[in-house]
């Protein structure tokens, strides 16, 4: 069992009854703005103010609006990879409760969130709140493909398609993207509580568009050029608008979110803009004027202008005359992939994970441990540094906590108002976290202690080589370089049962227990 200490029960019933310490010691007077921005796949070393011996990338704008506000040092996605961190975040109930048990979603796979679940959007809407999404989705839709594998073929290739007359697609398979592309496409974002969309499923994956709402930006007709498939660009040949440009995708994303900003502020409307960015993850398609600025690789050239993206989205909201009343929150979704040059990166002095192990798809700490900041005028004391352990999918107690609102018992289960931190308190808000690696195999954190329940490796061998639990003391090896599992044997049999306790309850917060989409094994 896991012994919860009183003020941490005090405070997550408060963000669901309402009651206790729900209301803020000192409640802004007006319902604050609520932008998100999120990086992909940033890792927590990438951030200058967060690894200062061993970060060789400037990020000015990242710098300042931690100084202007409250950096969290150990704030966790709840995967090392992008769909189940991201799933996470906008529910505030660990992925791995769902029918995703490891990796991320295909192309033109279903939707993950039903549209009866809250959201961090659906519940903000609910508050007289104008929310958008715009940005990268990959969490589903429903394509409008019924036999998906018979078809799948005609929307989805791994070969290069080096020759230029194989680029054009034939009659039959240009009738099968007509009529899936011409017809509105749900399940997406304004499925889930957002009044507006803008953005794309994800860069590197089919189709080629941007799609606005639950409609394609236009009709795609041709494959992408063979360049765009080599040196870490996209992942798979498929339906593509004539023309597309990978190089435009980040900036057509930062016109629309200053356009939202500023036309939201015109109208004096409370808003909430999740701002999921499609940058530094592949494709590395960085724009001329950041190429070579760096002095390291292509990916610290994108860090770069991933950076340069959110001191033109901080402008925008300053110009927008909004700032003053808008809680601001930067984090990514999961650590750096390791396949974008981190060895060269390291030898050049930069290391993506700073003084963490492990990257992107791993269950070590680099592969979710996250640069989490939060700027909040009023609010959040400027150039605060919290220790604390918090979780990204907290964000929805935390609104509800903000809100006075009272979330359904089928809501959040995994969610911890951070509100209280926010605020300048310094006691821990929750006793234990879960994350997980590509392959599903679980971390849980409980104090300083954290337990890797099988093999921690991003590579595909992990799933052939199970390994017995591995032990960590964070408090003295934040690296995870000494395994304690054989000296502590009791305590590895604690979390283990922890565990399974928040497996089998449905939630890992105060309440009723609640079913899981799937049972995971623990």
């Amino acid at each position: 069992m896991v012994r919860i200490p009183p003020l941490f029960v005090m405070l997550v019933l408060a963000a669901y009854t309402g009651k206790g310490n729900a209301q803020p010691d000192n409640p802004v007077a007006e319902k604050p703005n609520i932008l998100i921005i999120l990086a992909d796949d940033l890792g927590y070393g990438d951030v200058q103010c967060y690894n200062r011996e061993r970060g060789k990338i400037p990020t000015p704008n990242i710098d300042r609006l931690a100084a202007e506000g409250m950096r969290f040092t150990d704030a966790h996605s709840s995967s090392s990879v992008c769909t189940p961190s991201r799933y996470s975040l906008l529910t505030g109930r660990y992925p791995w409760r769902t029918r995703l048990q490891s990796g991320v979603l295909k192309p033109f796979e279903e939707p993950l969130i039903p549209a009866d679940r809250l959201t961090i959007a659906s519940l903000a809407k609910e508050h007289g709140y104008r929310t958008a999404c715009i940005g990268k989705w990959h969490l589903g839709w429903h394509w409008n493909i019924s036999d998906l594998t018979k078809k799948l073929p005609r929307l989805l290739q791994k070969s290069r398609l080096d020759d230029e007359q194989e680029r054009m697609p034939d009659p039959e398979t240009l009738a099968l993207w007509n009529e899936i592309f011409s017809n509105p496409i749900a399940g997406g974002p304004t499925s889930c509580g957002f009044d507006f969309y803008f953005g794309m499923d994800a860069p590197n994956y089919p189709p080629y568009c941007f799609i606005e709402n639950d409609r394609p930006s236009g009709m795609p007709t041709a494959y992408l050029t063979a360049a765009d498939l080599k040196k870490n660009q996209a992942s798979f040949q498929g339906p593509a608008l004539p023309g597309w440009k990978l190089e435009a995708v980040l900036p057509a994303l930062g016109d629309r979110a200053a356009a939202f900003i500023r036309e939201t502020a015109r109208a004096g409307q409370p808003f909430l803009l999740y701002l999921p960015m499609t940058s530094p993850h592949t494709p590395l398609a960085v724009n001329a004027e950041w190429k070579g600025r760096s002095g390291l690789n292509a990916y610290a050239d994108f860090v770069m202008e991933t950076d340069a993206f959110v001191g033109r989205i901080l402008e925008a909201l300053k110009k927008s005359g909004a700032a003053g009343n808008t809680l601001v929150l930067f984090t990514s979704d999961n650590g750096c992939a390791p396949y974008i040059g981190v060895e060269e990166l390291e030898a050049k002095g930069h290391f993506p994970s700073g003084s963490l192990r492990g990257y992107k798809a791993s269950a070590w700490e680099g592969g979710h441990r996250m640069p989490f900041v939060v700027r909040w005028p009023g609010v959040v004391k400027a150039g605060t540094v919290c220790p604390q352990l918090i979780q990204q999918g907290d964000l929805l107690a935390t609104l509800a906590q903000l809100f006075r609102a009272r979330l359904p018992e089928n809501a959040g289960e995994d969610s911890v108002s951070i509100l209280p931190l926010l605020e300048g308190k310094s006691e821990p808000v929750r006793s234990n976290s879960v994350s997980c690696s590509v392959h599903g195999v679980p971390s849980l954190r409980q104090g300083d202690w954290k337990i890797i329940l099988g093999n921690p490796s991003h590579a595909a061998s992990a799933i052939k080589e199970p390994l017995p639990p591995s032990l960590y003391d964070l408090s003295t090896d934040p690296g995870e370089t000494t395994d304690l599992a054989e000296k502590y044997p009791d305590r590895v049999a604690e979390m283990k049962a922890v565990l399974e306790k928040i497996i089998a309850d449905g939630r890992s917060t105060p309440g009723p227990s609640q079913k899981n989409d799937m049972q995971p094994d623990s």
